[in-house]
């Protein structure tokens, strides 16, 4: 196994100031740029992170001269524009990204940067504060943390990003970007549109529903706070798995209203809703074998594959031997 990869952050929000913040504590050596100069400076201000920078052309070109672990921690919608500095600077780099749509950003990378080591990758953690001074070194402990794995993926640069989310506390998921954006779609996408729905029809209840609004209201619009920049690029950015999924969500909803309308009845929405956030919880505890997959295996990429398509995870490396857990 070699030395462990330094690690260019480019992009200190919220998630990327975490990932550099959690590389750093894992001991390696870190250096993040981004365009926004209050983060930026309010990066640097922390001697641990003195370097940081909104000179991203420089940031790369150190990435390139030390063949560091390129992190894209920026909006869907800036992606396009961050690759072609990395295309420019560091073409051939180790790259992956944390952005919350897979299949896009893939389409991007073999697009502009296609000499690229590309794993994209997508930690299941965050809150709805943003910048730097929002991020944390332990956001992604005991989080998901998805590595993607495609038919031209180079295992030994997965291997390298798995080795990243593990550093940083969580354990890794191996997913196609397809299904990835699938069930994104499922558990956070639409999430955010219920709850900014449901913000909005709150909101219209004035000054009695703020005083009246309790844990049930607070839980189901918490992410409704999140910038809607950020929510626009994820929701939009995902669009063509989110409108099946969205079509599912208004035909329940459709079904709910005709049988309050007709019977006065909502037996069937509440049953199904409540045995659904069962089934969940079961799956979340139900018992788990280990599993050992060895990188250097023909059949490795379909392991992977299969693992994470079972809800399976990587949780530890020894060198080339994947130790993980599966249902």
């Amino acid at each position: 196994m070699g030395a462990v990869r330094d690690v260019c952050v480019i992009g200190l929000g919220l998630i990327g100031g975490s990932v550099l913040r959690a590389a750093s504590a894992a001991g390696r050596t870190t250096w993040g740029a981004t365009e926004s100069t209050v983060d930026a400076k309010a990066a640097a201000a922390e001697p641990e992170f003195a370097t940081a920078t909104t000179d991203i052309a420089a940031a790369l070109k150190r990435a390139s001269e030390t063949d560091a672990l390129v992190v894209l921690a920026v909006p869907l919608t800036a992606v396009d524009e961050v690759l072609r500095l990395v295309a420019e600077h560091a073409p051939d780099c180790l790259l992956t990204d944390v952005t919350s749509v897979k299949a896009p950003v893939a389409e991007s990378v073999t697009r502009i940067v296609p000499g690229a080591r590309f794993v994209g990758g997508h930690p299941m953690a965050g809150t709805a504060e943003s910048g730097w001074a929002a991020g944390s070194a332990t956001l992604f402990s005991g989080a998901a943390w998805v590595a993607c794995v495609e038919e031209n993926t180079d295992l030994a640069a997965w291997r390298e990003v798995a080795m990243l989310a593990l550093d940083a506390g969580a354990h890794v998921i191996p997913l196609a970007p397809a299904a990835h954006d699938e069930v994104v779609a499922r558990v956070s996408h639409l999430p955010h549109l219920v709850a900014a729905v449901l913000s909005s029809v709150g909101a219209m209840g004035g000054p009695l529903a703020a005083a009246l609004a309790a844990g049930s209201f607070s839980d189901g619009t918490r992410v409704a706070a999140t910038r809607p920049d950020l929510v626009l690029a994820m929701t939009e950015g995902n669009r063509a798995a989110l409108l099946p999924v969205l079509d599912e969500a208004l035909g329940k909803l459709g079904a709910a209203r005709g049988s309050l309308a007709s019977t006065g009845g909502l037996s069937a929405t509440v049953e199904a809703g409540h045995q659904g956030k069962a089934a969940l919880a079961k799956h979340a505890a139900a018992s788990r074998a280990s599993i050992r997959i060895d990188l250097g295996a023909p059949e490795a990429r379909d392991g992977l594959i299969a693992l994470g398509e079972r809800g399976g995870c990587v949780t530890a490396l020894d060198g080339d031997i994947l130790i993980g857990e599966v249902a």
